[in-house]
């Protein structure tokens, strides 16, 4: 078996033709709704009529191009074959609205999207608010090729160079408009070749890839990565509960990579109790995007009999910072593990000097897949790094003595109740324990005597009934009455932003009545 990856490829052309040359006939993709399959030789050839078709409409290398596409072939050939032709790609959000889309469509000099017919109507109501010519393109979601573009053709461009921009994500922008990150090929292919390194995986493996593909985890985890090591995805237009083993068994998957919102779906379907029926390829759950409360971990490997490596990263990392090891023994529990190819570190979030082992403080990072800049943002970037260069990720937590990271909370989302400091993640905890809850969030609201006192949304599991009166006694006896949040509202659901992660601004907005 020739070596997985070209490990002195330093664009994302350079690993598509890498692979291309050693396996051609080998699949990379695989759409099981329409049984179609997109194999390393067809991935390369159709990423040089993706640039060539461009190129005839007069769209240079290095033109910013929107994709509003559902998962599947075309998102994916698309993704990979913009990058590797050299244009900067710009996911966007299948749940984004007219106005959202006018923000990022704006701010990110797109100068042309591909969209699937179901999607136009709201483009084009976004691109209205736009004062830039457009190009929009609507191509079938499915479809191998699209109209116009040529059967065969040669790259029109030379190859990027490593620090060629290749990716222009927009945060989910939990707090004011989203800001731009500028990803190089050298940060995407450090996060692929990071998770491909972390989880030990080579072209025999094959991942469940059901995150939307306009999130950095699906990009960077479940595309880039087997693009790296030379493995393969089956990509299902969307999540589905009850077809979600179904797919790992028929496919032969070797590994799963979800979010926590998806494992409590999980948990939560009527289906099937175990997957160790033809599933003995699965050889781990990653999980990622938000924390995994570790009532919902144990669940979920008791019943399913697979073990979940939790890690973390962010859109700013190209997806991978921190995992825990591939040997399940060597995992902690409540932990998203270790740094992974990057340097990781906990500050003083003021004075900015590193803390000692088992100290709260700020976690940083660097490395080369860490961005170099927020897009048009110049205050933003300075503020996101420490004067000697770390990135500050925002999240508080501490290192053990094994160099395993713990999570307490956020900085920005700290609830300050009295002086005290009180990492909303505790509380969240504590809800998600009670055997009724399904999610729990908790935040800090106005309080004249506190300053902040704390307000939890609940939704309870599928045909539960939920007290409020019940969940703050439940509370009380693990808190204590001071961490006890004052409210607990009961919701039909969290809001949330693509990766599934808890948007707290916008709870506390439906708290307060600041909005949606």
């Amino acid at each position: 078996m020739p070596p997985p990856h070209d490990g002195h490829a330093s664009s994302v052309r350079g690993v598509l033709e890498f692979q291309a040359r050693t396996s051609p006939a080998a699949d990379f993709l695989i759409a099981p709704e329409t049984g179609r399959r997109l194999n390393f030789g067809n991935l390369l050839r159709r990423s040089r009529t993706i640039a060539a078709f461009l190129a005839e409409q007069g769209i240079a290398a290095g033109a910013h191009v929107g994709l509003l596409l559902p998962n599947g072939l075309q998102a994916t050939r698309l993704f990979v074959g913009l990058a590797a032709g050299g244009h900067v790609v710009v996911p966007l959000s299948l749940l984004a609205q007219a106005a959202q889309l006018a923000f990022i469509l704006g701010h990110s000099d797109c100068r042309v999207v591909f969209v699937d017919p179901a999607r136009e109507e709201v483009l084009r109501r976004g691109l209205a608010s736009v004062d830039r010519d457009v190009r929009v393109f609507v191509v079938d979601p499915d479809q191998a090729l699209f109209p116009g573009e040529p059967a065969e053709a040669s790259w029109p461009a030379p190859e990027p160079a490593a620090d060629t921009p290749a990716l222009l994500m927009y945060t989910s922008g939990t707090t004011g408009q989203p800001k731009g990150v500028l990803l190089s090929h050298r940060n995407v292919l450090a996060g692929a070749r990071f998770v491909s390194e972390a989880h030990g995986l080579d072209r025999t493996d094959r991942v469940l890839a059901v995150l939307p593909l306009y999130h950095i985890n699906a990009q960077v985890v479940t595309v880039l990565a087997p693009l790296h090591h030379g493995g393969s995805l089956v990509m299902p237009r969307r999540f589905s509960a009850a077809a979600f083993w179904r797919l790992a068994r028929e496919h032969g998957c070797t590994w799963l990579n979800v979010v926590p919102t998806m494992i409590a779906y999980l948990l939560q379907h009527d289906g099937e109790k175990t997957v160790a029926r033809g599933a003995d390829r699965l050889r781990f759950c990653r999980s990622a995007s938000a924390p995994l409360p570790p009532a919902q971990q144990l669940a979920f490997e008791e019943r399913f009999g697979v073990g979940i490596i939790e890690t973390m990263g962010l859109t700013e990392t190209a997806a991978p910072v921190l995992a825990n090891p591939l040997e399940p023994s060597a995992r902690k529990l409540g932990s998203p593990g270790r740094a992974v190819g990057s340097e990781a570190r906990v500050i003083d979030p003021y004075s900015g000097a590193e803390l000692p082992v088992g100290v709260t403080g700020e976690i940083v990072v660097r490395g080369e897949n860490v961005t170099a800049a927020y897009y048009k943002a110049p205050e933003a970037t300075a503020e996101a790094f420490t004067a000697d260069g770390w990135f500050r990720t925002g999240d508080l937590g501490y290192c053990d003595e094994d160099g395993f990271y713990f999570i307490t909370g956020r900085r920005k989302e700290l609830i300050i109740k009295g002086g005290e400091n009180i990492a909303p993640r505790e509380i969240d905890e504590v809800l998600l324990a009670h055997p009724l809850v399904l999610e729990a969030a908790a935040v800090g609201v106005p309080d004249p005597l506190y300053g902040q006192d704390i307000v939890a949304g609940v939704v309870m599991k599928p045909g539960e009934v939920g007290d409020e009166i019940d969940l703050i006694e439940f509370c009380c006896h693990r808190l204590g009455r001071f961490k006890t949040p004052q409210r607990i509202l009961l919701l039909d659901e969290l809001p949330k932003g693509p990766s599934g992660k808890v948007q707290r601004l916008r709870l506390l907005n439906l708290i307060t009545g600041g909005g949606r």
